[in-house]
């Protein structure tokens, strides 16, 4: 699996709950927020003044891990 800017967050969350943790270090304190279920991973990251590109490839190198 990889992420990508245009997946909804709570998909992100689905597919490896453990990314929350790197979500949350990034300043995204509100997972549980009904506002995420509707957004982006992009769209999250300019709410709360985060890169998506650089999180995508936290997330992204995260899953490499796994693998």
């Amino acid at each position: 699996m990889k992420v990508s800017k245009d997946m909804m967050i709570t998909d992100i969350l689905q597919a490896d709950n453990e990314l929350a943790e790197i979500l949350m270090a990034s300043g995204m304190h509100c997972l549980g927020c009904i506002m995420a279920h509707g957004e982006t991973l992009e769209q999250a990251c300019q709410v709360h003044g985060i890169n998506a590109d650089d999180l995508e490839a936290k997330l992204n190198e995260f899953l490499a891990t796994k693998a």
